[in-house]
């Protein structure tokens, strides 16, 4: 077999071509959809069935359960969907994924798509071109396709002709009967080349090909596809190295479903795969275990002439065996899309009964470090999202989530100080980057928090309960504004580490000053917060904080201004310094806007 190194590469670039595809497709969709997409992701918090639903829907869009799987790792990581809520999707994921097996068997094997993909991204240059995002992304989707099926057709073309050289395939075949051992190994197979990959949807096309090529039997693809279905979760579990205890335990929720879903696959494999051997023999195109037997019946010249590409047949045999062959690779592979669509709604069907189960172990195996644990739980506590309660008990659960958000901002405070300590700067980065995910999570909490309340106020409720809602809107708007000038604060900080700036003991000591009055300050908005009531006097105290911090502001700054002109320090020095006290100040007059409009409500 005459098989260069240009050959090989043309190989991987056919694949690099249908992964490229594969991405521009989902990602154009993905702008289409925008965030109604996450919208619908994120919403889909009634119960585990819709869950699964959701999964389904978004994967068979998108065309990646990596991508579904990677972003409901993020959304978890965010603190938007809880550990049920993201297996729940994960499980509807694994079922839409199947849908690229489909599409390739229904129009790959069928239909040469690759003949209309050069006029299709013809069609999509003025798409793309166009001035309005949503025709371009659409333009990208559509180009997206081209490639795909262009990557595939490339694909099929440029694989090593081994079936017309037995002594090379003579080594894949010397594995392919040994009963389960050979099972394992191909399913082994199926998930290392995922997990290089990273694609289900590229490996399972791969699959298809050398089934349809008569290089492997149809069960042992079988095990490649099981395979696969363990080596995609690599994606999501890479995507959450760096996420919160949560997200790590939705991705190992994810590696375990699909582990668990093998397992008992593999006890019943010979009796389920002839189970699909039935049903496509009997109500599909044909017999998908008839192909090894075929191609095994033909001389390797024959082969090689029946499965030339663009080679013109006069032989009317050898047309009648291309037709056969033909029909024989749709065969194929419409029995491994229905094994792998078969094997995901079964194994949802019966993991979904589990999904406490699988919360439970993923708790017990990833387990948050001492004193860690609720630094990393991001979701809401106390407002649940399916029906609302009355609404006493609505306003009761609103008032105990405020206060978390408000313990939240004070635990955020506590970042912006150990910033302005660190010296270590891959730990000032790491602590940088959790301030920035706070402040991020704060945003989605004040809507979170917001819409509830919202949605609340559009019950029966009395005059004072309505009074009570809007000054609760208040007091979240302007934690977030708390978390917003802490984020600012962080900035600051870097700018000044950024930008080299020495401060000396005397400034340290007044930022330190700055910061433990501000820090009172939000010690008592939270003891305010947590209070079931307050009387109109508890304002005091922060009254007095806010008189404190304004005097020490407008001493700071004013002895700036004469130790610059004194040439203490740099003037770029001093900018930064009164950056941060101007900025502590701004901060404790929100930490009084929510004292007051707490005290408002609760008087």
């Amino acid at each position: 077999m005459d098989y260069s190194f240009f050959d090989f590469l043309t190989l991987i670039g056919s694949l690099g071509l249908f992964l490229y595809g594969m991405k521009i497709m989902s990602e154009g969709l993905q702008k289409v959809a925008g965030d109604k997409l996450r919208n619908v992701l994120s919403a889909m918090t009634a119960n585990r069935v819709t869950g699964v639903l959701t999964g389904v829907l978004i994967t068979a869009l998108i065309q990646s359960s990596s991508a579904t799987t990677v972003m409901v790792v993020s959304f978890v990581n965010a603190g938007l969907l809880s550990l049920a809520q993201s297996i729940s999707v994960i499980m509807g994921a694994n079922v839409g994924t199947t849908i690229t097996a489909w599409i390739i068997s229904i129009f790959g094997f069928k239909v040469n798509i690759s003949v209309f993909a050069i006029p299709l991204i013809g069609i999509c240059i003025p798409l793309i071109f166009s001035n309005k995002s949503k025709r371009k992304s659409w333009g990208e989707f559509l180009i997206g396709f081209a490639f795909l099926f262009m990557g595939l057709d490339f694909l099929k073309a440029s694989v090593p002709d081994l079936q017309s050289n037995p002594e090379i395939l003579s080594a894949l075949q010397s594995y392919t009967t040994m009963g389960y051992p050979s099972i394992l190994l191909f399913m082994l197979l199926g998930t290392v080349l995922t997990t290089i990959v990273q694609s289900s949807s590229a490996t399972v096309a791969i699959t298809l090909i050398m089934c349809t090529k008569g290089w492997i039997p149809f069960e042992m693809a079988a095990a490649m596809v099981l395979g696969e279905n363990i080596g995609t979760t690599i994606t999501a579990n890479v995507a959450a190295i760096t996420a919160n205890i949560s997200a790590r335990r939705a991705a190992f929720g994810h590696l375990m479903f699909n582990i668990f879903g093998v397992f008992w696959v593999m006890i019943l494999f010979y009796p389920y795969t002839e189970l699909i051997g039935y049903l496509v023999s009997n109500y599909g195109p044909g017999d998908p275990y008839a192909m090894t037997q075929f191609l095994a019946s033909l001389d390797p010249e024959t082969i090689q002439m029946i499965t030339t590409p663009g080679l013109t047949l006069t032989d009317p045999h050898l047309i009648d065996l291309q037709k056969q062959l033909i029909s024989l690779q749709v065969s194929v592979s419409y029995g491994l899309s229905l094994f792998h669509t078969i094997f995901n709604i079964a194994n949802v069907l019966i993991m979904i009964w589990f999904v406490k189960f699988y919360v439970y172990i993923c708790s017990m195996i990833i387990k948050p470090k001492a004193g860690a644990a609720d630094e990393e739980e991001f979701q809401l506590r106390y407002i649940s999202s399916g029906m609302l309660s009355t609404a006493e008990l609505s306003l009761m659960q609103a008032r105990k989530e405020i206060a978390v958000f408000g313990e939240r901002t004070q635990r955020m405070l506590g970042m912006v100080k150990q910033l302005y300590n660190e010296t270590d700067e891959t730990k000032f980065l790491k602590i940088y980057s959790r301030i920035e995910k706070y402040e991020s999570i704060s945003d989605r909490m004040e809507i979170e928090i917001a819409n509830y309340l919202t949605y609340v106020a559009e019950g029966h409720l009395s005059s004072s309960s309505k009074e009570e809602i809007r000054a609760m809107l208040r007091v979240v708007t302007e934690i977030e504004s708390i978390a917003d000038s802490c984020n600012n604060l962080a900035r600051g900080i870097k700018r000044k580490v950024d930008g080299k700036a020495k401060f000396s003991d005397e400034l340290n000591t007044n930022v330190h000053q700055m910061y433990k009055l501000v820090e009172r300050a939000i010690i008592r908005m939270n003891v305010i917060l947590e209070a079931t009531e307050n009387s109109p006097e508890d304002i005091n105290p922060s009254y007095n904080f806010e008189n404190e911090i304004n005097n020490l502001r407008n001493q700071l700054k004013s002895n700036n201004m004469e130790d610059v002109d004194a040439k203490k320090y740099e003037y770029q020095d001093g900018v930064y310094y009164i950056d941060l006290i101007t900025e502590y100040e701004k901060l404790a007059d929100y930490i009084l806007n929510v004292v007051q409009a707490a005290v408002t409500k609760k008087a």
